[in-house]
């Protein structure tokens, strides 16, 4: 299973609201080769670390496909930078997030993100925002490297920063 985790928290120019933007986003992921299976339902979450950005639109989706995990990431990049993602600080507000979660249980040989794709997330198991929807398509879902369900993980976060958003 390949696991991807989508995020908005700013209006797009030409989409609108975050959830429009990430609709919209999902429409392109066929003409990237990744052909989304199902979605979770769209949750409102506070931005991680809290600061006075807007909240984000977040959903996680799994998709099928015969690229790569490196490919798929690639791919990732190239949707964001389509709709207009400009990565500059760490953390910012975004128009487009898309993270590369779990590519079929395995995890890149790369650790650090600055030296290039890394899946799962390194950050996913700290993020109900990522865990909540996740557990919605995959209740027995397992870190491919810690070894821990999601229930594991959830029992140590704040799920109250998240609500269902429609």
């Amino acid at each position: 299973m390949i696991f991807i985790g989508m995020g908005a928290n700013l209006t797009h120019p030409i989409y609108g609201e975050p959830v429009e933007t990430l609709r919209a986003a999902l429409d392109v992921f066929a003409a990237h080769g990744l052909k989304v299976v199902r979605r979770s339902q769209w949750y409102k979450s506070a931005p991680v670390p809290m600061s006075d950005q807007p909240w984000f639109v977040n959903a996680v989706v799994e998709i099928e496909t015969v690229l790569s995990a490196e490919e798929v990431l690639q791919h990732l990049h190239a949707i964001e930078k389509e709709f207009g993602r400009v990565r500059e600080i760490k953390w910012e507000a975004r128009v487009l997030d898309l993270d590369l979660l779990d590519f079929h249980g395995k995890s890149s040989p790369n650790k650090v993100q600055e030296e290039g794709g890394v899946y799962p997330h390194p950050y996913m198991h700290e993020r109900s925002f990522v865990l909540v929807p996740l557990k919605e398509l995959e209740p027995n879902w397992q870190h491919p490297i810690l070894k821990q369900g999601v229930d594991d993980f959830l029992k140590e976060l704040n799920t109250q920063v998240l609500q269902p958003f429609s």
